[in-house]
């Protein structure tokens, strides 16, 4: 398998300011004048054996979204070991406009850089238009030890289950600065109606004494592999605040797939302070609403397989069950009393009260009506020669060494120069036939992974 790494980077041009858009609010969003943590992020990449390209996502306020754009680049140009596209907001252009050429449709809040679910899907396209067959999804605020971190990635990959189930999206889990896997979220008395903490660690504790390869309650975003299968039916929902990761395993299951969790594939994961725990929660507020109001929606389409909160247990699913607002907004006021962040907190009691629930009861229908036309896009992107070399020639970093060789048999199409005819950065002037890739990974034997699975009840 021939995998390209995705790395969503989020910048700000203050330290810290309350969201009033609940989509475009992040948990750590990198100052513009603050060196921020990718730059440690690629330089753990560099010993990653059989590593092709990586690519940068950068969401950017519009004011800054070019400043950024060139911070991401000189922060790249530093790992000159690394091939890395920088796709900023004149790369997302170009994706747009062979979009509108392909006759997809207008859809800029669906795939765009801003909003986790939407910067993820364009992390998809470019996987898509540039051929290739596995997304692995890491975080800039992530450290790589293990250099077989790819081949632990692929693992199964693609394969099936004893009992015929396609393994088409897996994830791994975080190692917290305190090397433990385990949440540090305390059950103290202001969490007594949100102890999500403790159902979290309940779930891994079992999961991580399993098989290596068990169905999964969770997701990490931040060491999420995708199979190309996956990505072509399923996009990434742009509504949610946050947690985009987690609702990506709710959507596949609604469409009749799973995420898997693999207990041996880990990274660790070393996010800076929170600019404000207590905002941070109110976006959590609008995630979980948002997803009772969806997944409540969704028992009414006849072709979605129903969801149901019992079969999420320990977790999330207590998280995902009536009186859900009035339980969050509870947890809110009490933290507002015990933490340090009392006028967040506040805030966000009083939107659990009415303004995140007026965002899903308007939203929640939205994600299927995109469902709807995802398949198609895909389908015209995936391999386009066009956008393919339009992408390459702008948004590639270039190096004085060689880049990697095309895969055999792939070639670019006649004339397809056109596509990069945008303003470019000068480092990305340099023509190149095709994105960088890794030699390429085994994800095992059929029979290897059936056997690794023997004591797993589908």
């Amino acid at each position: 398998m021939n995998p390209v790494v995705i790395i969503p980077t989020f910048h700000t041009g203050r330290r810290h300011r309350p969201g009033s858009n609940a989509v475009a609010t992040y948990d750590h969003a990198t100052p513009l004048n603050e060196p921020g943590d990718l730059g440690r992020c690629l330089e753990s990449l560099e010993k990653v054996q059989d590593l092709g390209l990586v690519v940068v996502l950068v969401s950017a306020e519009a004011a800054i979204a070019r400043q950024a754009e060139e911070k991401v680049r000189a922060i790249a140009e530093a790992h000159p070991q690394l091939n890395v596209m920088v796709v900023g907001q004149d790369v997302l252009a170009l994706i747009r406009q062979r979009m509108e050429q392909l006759n997809v449709g207008k859809l800029d809040f669906e795939i765009g850089l801003s909003g986790y679910g939407a910067t993820r899907n364009v992390g998809l396209v470019v996987a898509s238009a540039l051929g290739f067959d596995a997304a692995v999804f890491i975080d800039d605020d992530e450290v790589i030890d293990d250099p077989r971190f790819l081949h632990e990635a692929m693992y199964g990959l693609g394969k099936l289950t004893r009992k015929g189930i396609p393994i088409l999206a897996k994830t791994g889990y975080y190692i917290n600065d305190q090397g433990s896997y385990l949440s540090k979220w305390e059950d103290a008395w202001y969490n007594r109606f949100w102890q999500q903490g403790a159902a979290f660690n309940q779930w891994i504790t079992t999961a991580m004494k399993g098989p290596r390869l068990s169905r999964s309650n969770h997701v990490c975003g931040g060491c999420l592999a995708v199979h190309k299968e996956a990505f072509r039916r399923l996009a990434f929902d742009p509504w949610i605040s946050r947690g985009e990761d987690l609702d990506y395993m709710l959507n596949l299951r609604m469409y009749g797939s799973d995420i898997w969790f693999d207990n041996k594939w880990k990274l660790r994961h070393l996010p800076p302070e929170s600019a404000s725990e207590g905002d941070r929660f109110r976006q959590d507020i609008f995630r979980w609403i948002y997803e009772y109001r969806k997944l409540e929606y969704s028992r009414a389409l006849i072709d979605l397989q129903q969801v149901k909160a019992e079969s999420l247990e320990p977790y999330p699913g207590p998280f995902l069950e009536p009186g859900l607002a009035r339980r969050i907004a509870l947890t809110a006021l009490l933290r507002s009393f015990a933490r340090d962040d009392k006028k967040a907190y506040r805030r966000a009691a009083k939107a659990a009260r009415k303004e995140a629930q007026v965002f899903a009861e308007r939203n929640c229908a939205k994600y299927f009506s995109f469902q709807y036309t995802w398949p198609e896009l895909i389908a015209r992107v995936e391999g386009d020669q066009m956008l393919a070399r339009a992408l390459v020639n702008s948004a590639l970093v270039a190096h004085d060494a060689p880049m990697a060789a095309a895969p055999q048999g792939v070639r670019m199409a006649p004339g397809a120069d056109a596509m990069a005819a945008a303003p470019q950065p000068a480092a990305a002037q340099r023509p190149m036939p095709v994105a960088p890739r890794g030699a390429g990974i085994d994800p095992g034997a059929t029979t290897e992974i059936r056997l690794n699975l023997s004591d797993f009840e589908d």
